[in-house]
Order: structure tokens, then C-alpha cells, then sequence
């Protein structure tokens, strides 16, 4: 892995005084991009619920929506 330095070069950058400060009214110099700033993108998973899961929770909603039409059912009968 190469380390990029982040920080700009003093002997390169235009308007800057000797020691690297920047004299009154001088723009300093932007600072240069990090390429391994970062999360490393070795796995992006989909969202959103899977199959599975969801099939199971429907399958609870039925069984419990049929329990209490049944218990209301008896009582009525």
C-alpha cells in the first residue's frame, strides 16, 4: 500500500513566505485529496427485507388473524 502525503509541498505552492505561513491577504494553498480516506467497500449488502423473513411474518399474521376469527366465531355460536 503507498502512503500519498496529504499536505501540499512548501517549495511548490505559490504565496506562501519561507517557514510555509501565508502572508495577510494570501489564499493558502487547498489541500490535496486522500485516496485511502475511507471505509473500504468490500461488501454492500441490498436493503430491504428478504424472503424468508417476510414469509414467516406472514405466516404469524394469518395464524393469529384465523386464532381470533375462530374465538369470535364460538362465542357468537
Amino acid at each position: 500500500m503507498s502512503h500519498v502525503n496529504p499536505d501540499p509541498e512548501p517549495e511548490r505552492s505559490t504565496g506562501l513566505e519561507p517557514g510555509g505561513s501565508v502572508p495577510p491577504g494570501e489564499t493558502p494553498p487547498a489541500e490535496s485529496s486522500m485516496p485511502e480516506a475511507g471505509p473500504r467497500e468490500t461488501h454492500n449488502p441490498t436493503k430491504g427485507w428478504g424472503k424468508a423473513p417476510l414469509t414467516v411474518i406472514l405466516i404469524l399474521v394469518i395464524l393469529i388473524a384465523a386464532f381470533f376469527l375462530a374465538y369470535a366465531l364460538s362465542l357468537i355460536l
